[in-house]
């Protein structure tokens, strides 16, 4: 597992950082966020949609569970970006109606704010990215975690493997 820990002062610093972090990303990777309530999830969640050249209003999805933007990838392909906000989901029933194995398992990118809800059904490869305040007003440390999980099950390595 590799670990970063950086402190930003502004929404804009915490865009940008989530615009170098969203380069990393690779079609089928899931960031999995969390943080208290007004962390700045969604705002993370805005820059990595601006490096994926999302032109449309980017916006928490806390009352519909889900929203979809079409991004470009690195070469220009269409890219399905998955937004999910799990902060209002009150069973595990309501994780599996939405098609969780179909979004996190697909040749696009989830972003998951409140992702700590998910439980094991959390992917385990993944990243978890996680905002907390700072001192002043505006500060942020977000911590990100690229996690590989060893436990992997042959279906979600199969999975990965068809995506490829």
């Amino acid at each position: 597992m590799t670990q970063r820990r950086t402190m930003t002062r502004s929404e804009d610093e915490t865009r940008a950082l989530a615009r170098a972090f969203a380069a990393e990303l690779r079609r089928g990777d899931v960031v999995a966020l969390s943080g208290e309530l007004g962390a700045g999830k969604t705002h993370f969640v805005k820059g990595m949609c601006e490096a994926f050249g999302v032109h449309e209003p980017v916006t928490s999805p806390t009352f519909v569970i889900l929203n979809r933007y079409g991004g470009k990838d690195s070469t220009g392909n269409e890219l399905l970006l998955y937004h999910l906000d799990l902060y209002r989901v009150k069973s595990l029933e309501e994780i599996y109606d939405i098609g969780y194995e179909e979004i996190f398992y697909s040749n696009g990118i989830a972003f998951v704010e409140w992702a700590e809800f998910l439980g094991e059904l959390l992917p385990p490869r993944r990243y978890d990215v996680r905002l907390s305040f700072g001192e002043q007003e505006h500060e942020r440390t977000i911590e990100i975690h690229s996690v590989e999980d060893k436990r992997d099950d042959a279906s979600s390595v199969s999975r990965r493997k068809a995506r490829a």
